[in-house]
């Protein structure tokens, strides 16, 4: 009998725990927790295996990618580890010009309005020395090999710098610097702090950095922090005083409907 007992409690116990899980939402954070810390365990020894000895100077770079280029770490990491093999094996230099690529696209994205897939496509392709996407960029070149080279004689004339269009390093820094001086550069950054959708786009980054950190037993500290900064300059910083924009302007609109309506009907 008290094995029996036994037995029907705990299956209550176990059925009541499933209830409180589904309805407290737990197993959806769980499930997600554990995904992004999957993926980032795997992103990790990734970049430990290619970037070796300058493995933690790319993940300081993932850990603020959320705010520089607009994505989480996971995201980061997986990016950076396709343009490594085409970097050469200088992977001190390569972590800092993948990192520059990474905000470079990000920025051309949001300043340009351009598709970030394309714009990665584009970045693939000249490590293949394929520049067929180049006016994915929406930079003013063409996809040639000959626009490339334009472009690289206008980097030169703003930096002194002379380019070489079969270093892929030279390429990057090259567009960086007409980025630059067009003025996309640190557009990312500015718009989480400023724009509606940039602090979203850095508050869902970080909210995905903290669950990876979460499941993997990390130093939460830090996700976490990220987590309450961005989502408060979501919310504080931009959401609610768009919203305030709408009730004060509100009144004023309806009225002036009204008044250009009234003759209208009269008439």
């Amino acid at each position: 009998a008290g094995e029996s007992s036994g037995s029907t409690i705990g299956s209550a116990l176990v059925s009541n725990l499933k209830g409180v899980i589904t309805v407290g939402g737990i197993g959806a954070f769980l499930g997600a927790s554990l995904t992004q810390g999957g993926s980032l365990q795997q992103s990790l020894a990734g970049v430990e295996t290619l970037f070796k000895n300058n493995a933690d100077t790319v993940k300081k770079y993932a850990s603020q990618a959320f705010q520089t280029a607009g994505v989480s770490a996971n995201e980061y990491m997986n990016s950076v580890a396709s343009l490594i093999s085409s970097l050469g094996g200088n992977t001190a230099k390569a972590a800092d010009v993948a990192n520059m690529a990474m905000i470079d696209m990000s920025d051309n994205v949001n300043k340009m309005g351009s598709d970030m897939e394309s714009v990665q496509n584009a970045y693939q392709g000249f490590a293949k020395q394929n520049y067929t996407m180049l006016d994915n960029l929406k930079l003013g070149y063409g996809g040639t090999k000959s626009e490339m080279e334009r472009l690289l004689q206008d980097a030169q004339k703003l930096t002194g710098v002379k380019y070489d269009i079969n270093n892929l390093s030279d390429v990057y820094e090259a567009i960086h610097a007409i980025q630059e001086n067009l003025g996309i550069t640190g557009t990312t950054a500015k718009e989480a702090a400023t724009t509606l959708t940039g602090s979203f786009g850095a508050m869902k980054a970080a909210a995905q950095d903290f669950l990876g950190n979460l499941s993997i037993g990390a130093d939460i500290t830090v996700p976490m922090t990220n987590l309450v900064k961005t989502t408060s300059t979501f919310i504080f910083g931009n959401l609610l005083p768009m919203v305030g924009n709408i009730i004060v302007a509100l009144p004023q609109a309806v009225v002036t409907g009204i008044s250009q309506a009234v003759p209208a009907l009269i008439a």
